[in-house]
């Protein structure tokens, strides 16, 4: 009788230094996790609001189609002015200007370049790939279509939004965006007590309980809510 009392003392021993360890180290281990999944997130929402505002340069206003969105990185080409050379305080006060110079050079008369000093001037226009400027190496017409999943999920996309018919104080329109995706998206295989604590303090802060960039409510510079 001793002997199985003190073997079941041992295994409440045990038992109960493993659910202290685990107290401790299950937030810990969540954390850790959490911190580097949203490191990846975080750049991809960036990607969104680069091709989103590229995509409003050109258009006029945000899309909240991925599909949309995407085809555009596919095929839109980013205007690039190549610029060598800059005007003198002198050049400015005869009455040259950007748009002026720019013209005489590309006349190509080399008597009136001379004239108005403007040999090592030059302004020329790229239409460059969008992607490539954007992106760098990152993405290729292949991989872009990754920009709209959430990564560490199973195929779930971020949300976008779209106010396109925002009007500012001064009554001013303005066009807002935002990309967005839930604690419970990202986090969905971890802990579930811990996934509904930050959740919770997050509502309780009226905070978005999630990453977010952008906001269809007021402007903020299409910042994230990270930044």
């Amino acid at each position: 009788m001793k002997t199985v009392i003190k073997i079941l003392l041992f295994a409440s021993i045990g038992l109960l230094t493993y659910f202290c360890i685990m107290s401790i180290m299950t937030p810990i281990q969540f954390g850790e996790t959490k911190d580097s999944r949203e490191k990846v997130i975080i750049q991809r929402l960036i990607d969104i609001r680069s091709a989103q505002m590229e995509f409003k340069d050109q258009k006029g206003g945000f899309t909240t189609n991925f599909d949309e969105l995407i085809g555009f990185m596919k095929t839109a080409k980013k205007k690039s002015v190549l610029k060598e050379g800059s005007l003198t305080d002198k050049q400015l006060e005869a009455g040259l200007t950007e748009e002026k110079a720019a013209a005489i050079v590309r006349k190509g008369n080399m008597k009136e370049i001379a004239a108005n000093g403007l040999e090592n001037f030059r302004r020329d226009t790229a239409y460059l790939d969008m992607i490539e400027t954007v992106y760098g190496k990152r993405f290729t017409k292949e991989t872009i279509d990754q920009i709209a999943y959430v990564p560490f999920t199973d195929s779930a996309k971020f949300e976008l939004k779209v106010n396109n018919s925002y009007f500012n104080a001064t009554g001013i329109q303005m066009a807002l965006f935002e990309a967005s995706v839930e604690y419970k998206v990202y986090l969905h295989d971890l802990d579930r007590q811990e996934v509904l604590n930050v959740i919770d303090i997050q509502r309780k802060l009226d905070k978005f309980p999630g990453l977010k960039v952008g906001s269809v409510d007021a402007p903020n510079n299409n910042a994230g809510n990270w930044e």
